[in-house]
């Protein structure tokens, strides 16, 4: 008897050790992305292998260009739109997760019986509140995801997602995540980063986007294949006019979505930049949505401010 439960300690000591082996190693390192561009992440690896299964020849617009290669615009809303506590938080957005978890008291702390209670009661509710316990996602989470795992929806990948959060924080700062991010999100189907989106849809480079452009593009990045400013785009204006807002400073929501996973199509853009016809559903109704501005073309730059305090 006292073999076998030396042996079930032993077996108990090895899974420990391996599955933590498998939450914390990853290739490369994330501080190789110091001063590396990926050559293919991992979720471009996984749209090659759709596009070979569904009989297509893989074919990838990407061409990842430095931070002062990138309109402050587009930094911006990227922020704006996907992770309003960026330079906050450091990689994960605790305050948004509560919220999406239902949790209602402003603290926590084990010693405390009420705060215990509550949050029995909101992790028993996770099960309707999916899809925005899923939107509660960080740029530093969409980044790790991107480089290095799936799009599934496992509760594992997604510890290995917070992880890996932390590990990009810890090497590489915001900027850099914000820079990297920008290069590898995919815009459209076969469309990685700022630059290929931008000569694209507008047929300019990415440091030459106005802010209608760089709010139209970060409103694509939840659903890029379904909806971008050349297929049904109804849904991506509708997200791009609350982005605009916030870049104008009044205080809407704009809400957080997770990233699709459908079948590739093909694109179709206009040299012009101009948004097609949408021939989809309607975008959710939004009462105090401003107006579609008309197309602003201006390459303004904003006054770029000093870099937040980490």
């Amino acid at each position: 008897m006292r073999h076998f439960f030396r042996w079930m300690f032993l077996s108990g000591a090895a899974g420990v050790v391996v599955f933590v082996a498998w939450l914390l190693f990853v290739w490369p390192p994330p501080s190789w992305w110091r001063s590396h561009w990926p050559r293919e992440t991992a979720f471009q690896a996984i749209r090659a292998r759709q596009e070979r299964t569904a009989g297509d020849a893989p074919s990838r617009r990407y061409r990842p260009v430095q931070r002062d290669s990138i309109s402050d615009w587009i930094a911006k809303a990227a922020v704006a739109g996907e992770d309003d506590a960026f330079y906050q938080h450091h990689g994960i957005d605790w305050r948004s997760l509560r919220d999406a978890l239902g949790y209602r008291r402003g603290e926590f702390s084990w010693s405390d019986d009420r705060d215990r209670t509550e949050l029995r009661r909101a992790l028993g509710g996770t099960t309707g509140r999916h899809n925005k316990l899923r939107g509660a996602s960080t740029i530093t989470q969409q980044l790790a995801k991107n480089l290095y795992l799936s799009p599934s929806r496992n509760p594992l990948r997604k510890v290995k997602e917070a992880v890996l959060a932390y590990r990009l924080e810890w090497a590489l700062g915001k900027q850099r995540i914000l820079e990297l991010y920008l290069n590898v999100a995919e815009f459209g189907p076969h469309l990685w980063g700022v630059e290929a989106a931008s000569q694209l849809y507008f047929g300019r480079p990415a440091a030459r986007v106005s802010m209608d452009q760089a709010a139209l593009l970060v409103a694509t990045l939840p659903h890029p294949l379904t909806s971008n400013p050349s297929l049904r785009p109804g849904r991506t204006i509708w997200r791009q006019q609350l982005i605009l807002r916030r870049l104008r400073g009044e205080a809407v929501v704009v809400p957080r979505e997770e990233a699709e996973t459908v079948t590739l199509v093909a694109p179709t853009a206009d040299s012009t930049g101009v948004v097609a016809r949408d021939s989809g559903a309607a975008p959710p109704k939004d009462s105090a949505a401003a107006p579609t501005p008309k197309p602003d073309t201006a390459a303004a730059r904003p006054p770029v401010p000093p870099p937040p305090p980490r």
